[in-house]
């Protein structure tokens, strides 16, 4: 998953729970700024922020190892 699919993932999950950016970001106690950075797909996000977010959203982030 790249930052663009993660970023909507996000925002679906958002809507789905009827949230406004400004509420999840207070959620996750941080700007509406990086919130949108993040749905919008910018790489810059950190994972401490991906990881309140998906919290407040209700969701974990798992990590995949791919051997090839």
């Amino acid at each position: 998953m790249d930052a663009a699919e993660l970023g909507a993932t996000l925002r679906a999950r958002r809507k789905a729970l009827h949230l406004t950016q400004s509420e999840t970001a207070d959620l996750a106690d941080i700007s509406t700024r990086v919130l949108s950075d993040l749905e919008n797909g910018r790489e810059t996000v950190r994972l401490d922020i991906l990881t309140a977010v998906a919290t407040a959203l209700g969701m974990n982030l798992n990590l995949t190892v791919t051997l090839t």
